[in-house]
């Protein structure tokens, strides 16, 4: 196995699911039984902000009571033990990766536990109830706190550092995700354009798979920890 320099780690819904998060979104344009265009919106946040607030507050209860997998730590392992640059991409609103104590990690989609002021910019993070008239800590203003969520009809977060990730990594591991969203399908297309080695964790191929080089299917949670394994051994025999 080769000994790797620059690593990125991309994970999805899926690494999620081992630790008993649902997938959210389902493809009758529910998220957690609620209209996505509700919930998940510019133009719904915009119209009825107090109920957003109120679906976020709820499902950070449900967040913050998830632990990390087997896979989380996994990664913990590899950041500690392989001598390398390892960020974390991951797709995900929950806060699994930072309980298992990644590093580097770039929440594209945001996290559920911060809120951002649209009046100056100033994130907070809590897992604590916000709402319509949460004053802002930084600038004093009440009532313009937004869940720091991606929501459709906004921009992804970290693209630009993201961009370079891709663009120099040697590595690229999926896990988890199901290769259809975008921009995030494309990374691995980026990632092999580039010249690194591609790997898909995940319980079946996905529509993308022609740029991985190698499938590795099955729960990640049993995948990924024998794959680490496996690379910080190879480090001896080197």
């Amino acid at each position: 196995m080769n000994i790797y320099k620059n690593i990125v780690i991309l994970t999805g819904a899926g690494i999620s699911a081992e630790s008993g998060l649902a997938t959210f979104r389902s493809s009758n344009g529910l998220w957690n039984n609620h209209k996505v265009e509700d919930v998940a919106t510019v133009e719904g946040f915009a119209k009825n902000p107090a109920y957003v607030h109120d679906f976020y507050n709820e499902l950070k209860l449900e967040l913050a009571k998830a632990k990390p997998n087997n896979a989380h730590l996994a990664i913990t392992k590899l950041q500690k033990e392989y001598p390398a640059n390892i960020s974390v991409v991951t797709q995900n609103v929950d806060t699994l990766h930072e309980k298992a104590k990644n590093k580097n990690i770039f929440h594209i989609h945001g996290q559920i536990n911060q809120a951002v002021c649209l009046n100056c910019g100033h994130i907070l993070e809590t897992f604590d109830d916000v709402g319509i008239f949460t004053t802002c800590n930084k600038c004093n203003t009440q009532g313009m706190m937004k869940p720091n969520i991606v929501f459709f009809g906004e921009n992804l977060l970290y693209m630009d550092k993201v961009e370079k990730l891709l663009t120099t990594c040697d590595l690229f591991l999926s896990i988890g995700t199901s290769g259809i969203v975008f921009p995030a399908a494309s990374f691995v297309q980026t990632a092999k354009y580039y010249g690194a080695k591609t790997y898909e964790f995940n319980l079946e191929t996905t529509s993308n798979n022609c740029y991985f080089d190698e499938h590795i299917k099955g729960p990640a949670g049993t995948t990924l920890p024998a794959f680490v394994d496996n690379m910080i051994k190879s480090l001896s025999k080197n």
